[in-house]
C-alpha cells in the first residue's frame, strides 16, 4: 500500500523471508520435501518510514494439512495480525537464534514458524507439539524486552495478540482444545477414507472436547477461530449426514461458541 517508494526494499525483503522460513531447519525432525507443512504467509505494508527503515504491516497466515489417502487438505492455523511492525533495512541478513532475541522481524517470523509447527504436531500426536509450541511462548517473552518492542508482544494489550496468543494455547484449561485436534484430525478426518461414519463419530467427539474447551476459558480466543476457519468443512461433513441428536448437539455447541456464523450452524441440521 505504499506508493512513490523503490520496489527493491520490499522484493528484497519478500525473497528473505522466503529464504528464511523455507531453507532454515527448525527442528530436529525429520522430513521428506514433500511432507513439509504447506503455509501461506502475506504480509501488506501499511506504512514505511524510509529514513527509519520502519515497516508497519498487518499478516495474514495459513497452515494446512493433507487427509491421510486423500487429496484434500485442512486448515489447521489460520489469523490475521494487524501490528506485524519491525525495522528492516534492505541487503540485511535474517538470521535468528532463539535463546537470544534481538531482532523484531526475525522474532515475528520464528514466532509464527513455531506455532504452526506445533499445531500441526498437535495433530498428529496427542500434545505433540508441546516442545515447539513452548518455543514460540519463548519468543513471545523475550520480545518483550526488545527497544523496538511493538503492540503485539505485551501481555495486556489485548487477548489475541500474539503473547497472549500463545498463553493461551498452553494455558491447562486449554488442554481440550489442543487434544481436539488430534481427535478431530487424526481419529477423525484421517480415518474418514476407510470409515465415513467412524471418522464423524471421533469429530463428534472432538467438538465435545471443543466445548469443554470453552467452558474451561470462555474468554479464550482459540474455539472461536477454530470455528471460523471451519465452518465451511464442518458443514461438509455433517450437511446431509450423521444422526439428528448428535447433530443437534453440535449445533447447539457451535451456536455458544460463535452466533456469527448461524447461518453455516442452521444448515448442519440438514
Amino acid at each position: 500500500q505504499i506508493e512513490g517508494t523503490s520496489t527493491s526494499v520490499f522484493e528484497n525483503l519478500e525473497s528473505l523471508i522466503a529464504e528464511f522460513v523455507n531453507e532454515r531447519q527448525w527442528t530436529n525432525l525429520q522430513f521428506k520435501r514433500n511432507e513439509r507443512i504447506n503455509c501461506n504467509i502475506s504480509i501488506t505494508v501499511k506504512k514505511y518510514v524510509e529514513s527509519e527503515n520502519r515497516f508497519e504491516c498487518s499478516m495474514t497466515i495459513q497452515s494446512y494439512r493433507p487427509i491421510f489417502n486423500s487429496t484434500y487438505t485442512s486448515t489447521v492455523f489460520s489469523t490475521k495480525d494487524d501490528n506485524f511492525f519491525f525495522t528492516f533495512q534492505e541487503f540485511d541478513k535474517l538470521e535468528f537464534r532463539a535463546d537470544v532475541i534481538d531482532n523484531d522481524l526475525t522474532a515475528l517470523i520464528a514466532y509464527y514458524v513455531y506455532m504452526v509447527i506445533g499445531l500441526d504436531l498437535d495433530t498428529m500426536s496427542p500434545l505433540g507439539g508441546t516442545e515447539y509450541l513452548q518455543i514460540a511462548h519463548n519468543i513471545a517473552n523475550g520480545a518483550q524486552m526488545l527497544t523496538t518492542s511493538s503492540k503485539g508482544w505485551q501481555p495486556f494489550d489485548d487477548d489475541k495478540n500474539r503473547y497472549a496468543l500463545i498463553n493461551d494455547y498452553l494455558d491447562s484449561g486449554m488442554e481440550p482444545f489442543r487434544k481436539m485436534q488430534y481427535q478431530y484430525y487424526r481419529q477423525g478426518l484421517d480415518a474418514m477414507h476407510e470409515n465415513t461414519e467412524r471418522g464423524r463419530g471421533e469429530i463428534t467427539k472432538a467438538i465435545e472436547l471443543l466445548k469443554t474447551a470453552r467452558e474451561n476459558k470462555p474468554m479464550s480466543s482459540f474455539p472461536q477461530l477454530f470455528t471460523e476457519y471451519k465452518r465451511d468443512e464442518l458443514v461438509s461433513i455433517y450437511e446431509g449426514h450423521g444422526n439428528a441428536s448428535d447433530k443437534e448437539n453440535i449445533y447447539e455447541i457451535l451456536m455458544k461458541i460463535n452466533a456469527s456464523q448461524s447461518s453455516y450452524w442452521n444448515r448442519l441440521k440438514k
